[in-house]
């Protein structure tokens, strides 16, 4: 028989064993009881923990959802760049279709402002009867990538030399070669309707007609020029005189500074190249030329040499009276400076011959007579000219170069607009000329001087006429100037 406190026990345990399955049964109940809780209050503290875990670590499918994302942003991005920079490659080349098929030479390259000019350099030779130049578009390419270099190669034109020697015909060999004349309305921009109006002269206007005129016109003054130089045989014979070029070999560009003509509006162009700004050479005092020579100093007989035949050369010719008047009006009427009021004292001491009467004021200064007595004199002498009366053919000496182009004073506003293009510098110098040096451009103070040459050349006879024209003449035939006309204005051998 059991008795009631080991039932009790009994049932205890077992009550024990069914509320905390798989816990130790051994010893007493209550540290059984105490064995469950503790057991059971841990494997919920775990789950607690894992479940904080599962919250804190994402899942393979989040990771792969996220990866899924940056992978598709990245790939927009892409797309969108690589849409945007085809726009822009097709954009340019639409530019480049639509301006090739308005331009005359129907070129499509996008680098046209880079060609040369030869398309309408043999339309211009045919009409101006020169077979030389018709050549010189098979040089176009190789002669364009040296220009813009500089220094990779000097170019070759059949029909042009460096320093010295003539064109073909002339039989002298020559060392260095120019780049031959040549044009592409496309190259410059001129093929769209709104190229056409010149930026040097609200009222001129600049077209296809007349960078066709001017070809013409230019090579016919290559050809008179040089065939003056062979009929007289002084091919080579003055040496380049380097000390007046003004040359800038980042722009492809050199001039030879003739004073009194033009030359005040071209230096204003080349200071503009050297870097100075517009609202600086407006209101600074400095001389221009001083300033010029900053930037662009004297060069050597030899820099010239090797520069000019990688570059467009140029000088710009007036009618010789018409610049010799211009000189005298300008540096000895007046006597204003003082270099030449010195020196026309001195004029004015050795040429007046008579005194005027009583009463009557003399002249301020040397006269137009005494002045053309002094030139006569100093010439046979041997002496050396003054920059502003010097003839051309002993000053820029272009029977010893052959300059690439050769503008004039008659048809300055063209010519000046067509050396720019030519030579790629319509951004920086169209369109920057002043108003208050507009009368140089519109040449009216060329054609003031026209207008005095009679009063002024009334005051001579015809045997200091043929004096002075022996200093000038060949100045006249080189470029194309009529010089008999001037018998009609002095006075005749009887006069008095």
């Amino acid at each position: 028989m059991f008795s009631k406190s080991t039932f009790l026990k009994g049932a205890a345990g077992a009550a024990a064993t069914v509320l905390c399955p798989g816990g130790a049964t051994s010893g007493s109940g209550t540290a059984t009881v105490s064995s469950c809780g503790t057991s059971s209050s841990s494997s919920i503290a775990e789950k607690h923990r894992f479940r904080k875990m599962g919250t804190l670590l994402p899942s393979p499918v989040k990771l792969f959802s996220k990866r899924r994302c940056y992978l598709c942003l990245k790939i927009a991005i892409l797309v969108v760049v690589f849409g945007l920079y085809f726009m822009l490659l097709l954009r340019e080349s639409m530019s480049a279709l639509t301006g090739s098929s308005s331009s005359s030479s129907g070129s499509s390259s996008p680098f046209a402002s880079m060609a040369s000019f030869a398309a309408l350099t043999s339309r211009g030779a045919k009409k101006a009867g020169g077979a030389g130049s018709s050549s010189s578009s098979g040089k176009l390419d190789a002669w364009q990538d040296k220009r813009h270099h500089h220094g990779g190669g000097r170019a070759k034109q059949p029909g042009g030399s460096g320093l010295k020697g003539p064109p073909p015909g002339g039989g002298s060999k020559q060392r260095h070669q120019f780049p031959p004349l040549q044009h592409s309305p496309a190259a410059d921009g001129m093929g769209g309707a709104g190229s056409n109006h010149s930026t040097l002269n609200p009222v001129y206007e600049y077209s296809d007609e007349m960078n066709a005129a001017a070809e013409t016109d230019f090579n016919e003054r290559r050809m008179v020029l040089w065939n003056v130089c062979a009929e007289h045989r002084i091919v080579g014979k003055y040496p380049p005189n380097a000390w007046e070029f003004f040359i800038s070999p980042g722009h492809g560009i050199a001039w030879c500074n003739i004073f009194k003509a033009a030359s005040s509006t071209w230096m204003y162009y080349f200071n503009i190249l050297g870097g100075y700004s517009v609202q600086y050479l407006q209101r600074t005092k400095a001389s221009p030329i001083d300033l010029a020579r900053k930037r662009f100093p004297r060069p050597t007989a030899n820099e010239l040499n090797d520069y000019i035949s990688n570059t467009i050369s140029f000088l710009i010719v007036r009618e010789p009276f018409e610049r010799l008047l211009s000189a005298y009006r300008n540096k000895l009427e007046g006597c204003r400076n003082k270099y030449y009021k010195l020196l026309g004292e001195q004029i004015v001491k050795k040429f007046r011959k008579a005194h005027p009467p009583k009463g009557v004021k003399p002249p301020h200064g040397p006269t137009f007579r005494e002045f053309l007595e002094f030139l006569v004199s100093h010439y046979r002498s041997g002496g050396r000219f003054d920059e502003h009366w010097s003839p051309v053919y002993s000053f820029c000496t272009p029977c010893s170069i052959n300059f690439t182009l050769i503008a004039k004073m008659e048809t300055f506003q063209r010519d000046s607009e067509y050396i720019i293009r030519q030579a790629g510098l319509e951004t920086l110098l169209l369109n920057k000329m002043p108003r208050y040096k507009a009368r140089w451009i519109t040449n009216r103070s060329t054609s003031d001087t026209r207008n005095l040459i009679p009063r002024y050349f009334a005051q001579i006879d015809e045997k200091l006429l043929t004096d002075v024209l022996e200093i000038y003449q060949l100045d006249f035939e080189l470029f194309g100037y009529n010089s008999t006309k001037y018998y009609g204005y002095v006075q005749s051998p009887d006069y008095g």
